[in-house]
């Protein structure tokens, strides 16, 4: 159970690309996770495509100074990923870079990213770029008031459509990569409810673009959406001049890396309708949401990245196409999109995404957050895909996720109620799976999982209309697997448990829930107990849920934040940092937490909150 429809952000109704490659561009785009072309290859004139180079005065002396401190003591590619900088390594590096020099021709990166064509490459050395020319263009500028379209929400967090975007590319973006022509074909309005493929797509103008940083890593090329003089500290969209730090919209093949994005308003680097895209050896630091925003996407993947700071989240694969259990009939499951060695900390939550169907991640560290991982179907109007399904979290460590960014001051600005203290939760969401990943030290809980009732999502109330959304069904959660976790342990085998490894809704109905083979140095610790287990090859079909009143009072008791966004402990405990699990205050807080959850169901039903005949009317036999 949990909350009316909210969304901290608002994007245009978006479709899912055309999963085959684009054969009218040479090679084909789309299709696939594209493949980055070396640095080197850059130099190359008979590679496909044009190389534009973009350059500082002192790029090169930023360059070697940054090459001499990887020599003398390495470099990080994201805080748990350090690496030795060989002196060969260091020669090439610095021979490409001059080569790189003599065709500089661009100062700031958007006109080489307008003057690019498919199959080009932008090549941005060392500096930091505000990007002058792009930041002073206006928002919501009046001249651009032609290209709006019927769907278009102009105003502040305004979806605007491709039409709009292609014309006035720097209304609300840094960089902007427009990937298709504008199709003569005008926008459905209303928005078609099967989104797959594209109305109107155009034909590719920027397809299988690479931009790439030529520095050691990516701390050497910036790109500053906010106050440069903050460096890569907060708050959360400093000094922001625009939404976006880069988007690229509709553009399949689409490849980005050795960037650091920093302090956009909104989203530090946003994929849009694209089919195909690789981000990888990136960081994003201090947006106002997002570090990654990727929105109806396929064969994507985010590779060897840190994301900190995001206002909701460091990753946000938002709305994936269906390709799980909810795939078109007569096709295969896949997974769309894959997150992996990534370090997501320091956000109001490491990895986030409404409605996230069939995400491969796996082998990230996600750690000093207020909540870890989250999917979940609190959706607004432009998110589909309900309800979110299939998503494989493994062999990942979810550790030491204590971050409490609802006190003040604070360098995180957060814009969702989470609780503070816990490793992972669904949010509604079925035929999820997590298993061989590390949980520990997160002093509220591991894990949460909680069903959402389909009214709560497209109810009369809710002012959003989703396919497969039946006001009058339950359609989460069900058939969630977490099994061979290691619970309460590090990878090195130090023991640092949870407040409780795992907490479930137990909402009566749910379906096919499972928990087996979790590993603890101590017992597991649940709520409440025990969990169906589904081990040795038993029925999940047998695992229903009957109903726990105290852990449905707490989630009717964080309503009012979700409704209002004010966060006040005195309702809702999230906000609130937990004593350390193992203490006599810890045993303290949850019993008598238990207690006042119990009785704020009771009061909840009662009263009539939000979908009582859905929420409140199974449980009559237990309050």
């Amino acid at each position: 159970m949990l909350v009316p429809a909210a969304s901290a952000h608002v994007e245009r109704p978006g479709y899912w690309p055309d999963p085959a490659p684009d054969r009218t561009v040479s090679p084909p785009a789309g299709g696939k996770v594209p493949a980055a072309r070396s640095l080197g290859s850059a130099l190359i004139a008979s590679r496909p495509g044009t190389t534009r180079v973009v350059c500082q005065p002192n790029s090169l002396t930023l360059l070697n100074a940054s090459v001499a401190k990887a020599r003398q003591s390495g470099y990080f590619i994201r805080p748990t990923d350090h690496r030795s900088f060989s002196i060969a390594f260091a020669r090439r590096l610095l021979r490409v870079n001059r080569g790189l020099k003599k065709m500089c021709r661009y100062s700031e990166i958007q006109p080489a990213v307008t003057a690019s064509r498919n199959n080009d490459r932008v090549v941005i050395m060392p500096g930091v770029y505000t990007e002058p020319t792009s930041r002073s263009a206006p928002t919501n500028d009046p001249k651009c008031a032609k290209y709006h379209t019927p769907g278009d929400r102009p105003g502040e967090n305004s979806a605007l459509s491709y039409t709009y975007q292609f014309n006035c590319p720097n209304d609300q973006n840094l960089i902007s990569v427009m990937g298709r022509t504008v199709s003569a074909t005008p926008d459905t309005v209303p928005p078609r409810r099967d989104r797959h493929g594209i109305p109107n797509p155009g034909a590719c103008l920027r397809c299988n673009l690479q931009i790439e940083g030529s520095g050691v890593n990516a701390d050497d090329v910036v790109i500053e959406a906010g106050d440069a003089s903050k460096g890569d500290k907060g708050p959360s969209g400093t000094g922001s001049k625009k939404d976006v730090g880069i988007r690229a919209d509709r553009a399949d093949g689409f490849v980005l890396r050795n960037v650091k994005v920093r302090h956009a308003r909104e989203h530090g680097i946003y994929v849009l309708e694209s089919d195909g895209y690789l981000l990888e050896r990136f960081k994003a630091f201090y947006p106002g949401l997002y570090g990654t925003l990727t929105f109806v996407e396929d064969h994507g993947a985010q590779r060897d990245c840190e994301a900190v700071g995001g206002g909701d989240s460091g990753l946000y694969p938002g709305a994936p196409v269906e390709t799980g259990a909810q795939r078109q009939p007569g096709t295969e499951f896949r997974y769309n999109q894959e997150i992996t060695r990534c370090d997501l900390h320091h956000n109001l939550a490491g990895y986030s995404a409404t409605n996230g169907n069939a995400v491969w991640v796996h082998h990230n560290n996600v750690y000093d957050n207020a909540l870890g991982l989250q999917t979940d179907v609190v959706t607004g109007a432009g998110h589909p895909g309900f309800p979110g399904d299939s998503t494989l979290f493994e062999r990942n460590n979810v550790y030491s996720n204590n971050f409490n960014p609802y006190t003040t001051p604070n360098d995180v600005v957060t814009a969702f109620p989470y609780p503070v203290g816990t490793g992972m939760w669904i949010a509604g969401g079925n035929h999820h799976v997590m298993r061989f990943n590390h949980i520990y030290d997160n002093w509220r809980r591991g894990t949460m999982l909680f069903s959402v009732p389909d009214t709560l999502v497209c109810g009369p109330d809710s002012g959003n209309s989703q396919e497969g959304c039946d006001p009058n069904s339950i359609s989460t959660s069900h058939y969630n697997g977490y099994y061979d976790n290691f619970m309460g342990i590090a990878a090195d085998g130090k023991a640092m448990p949870n407040g409780t490894d795992f907490w479930w809704d137990d909402f009566a109905g749910s379906r096919g829930n499972c928990w087996f083979r979790n590993n603890s140095p101590k017992a597991i610790t649940t709520s409440p107990r025990p969990l169906p287990d589904c081990a040795d090859g038993r029925d999940p079909a047998t695992s229903v849920g009957v109903g726990s009143p105290p852990n449905e009072g707490e989630l009717a008791s964080c309503l009012v934040s979700f409704e209002t966004r004010r966060y006040d402990p005195a309702p809702c405990p999230w906000f609130t940092s937990p004593p350390r699990p193992g203490t006599a205050a810890a045993a303290s807080f949850r019993t008598r937490q238990n207690a006042d959850f119990a009785r704020a169901f009771r009061e909840f039903c009662a009263a009539g909150g939000p979908g009582p005949e859905a929420t409140c009317r199974p449980f009559a036999g237990l309050l």
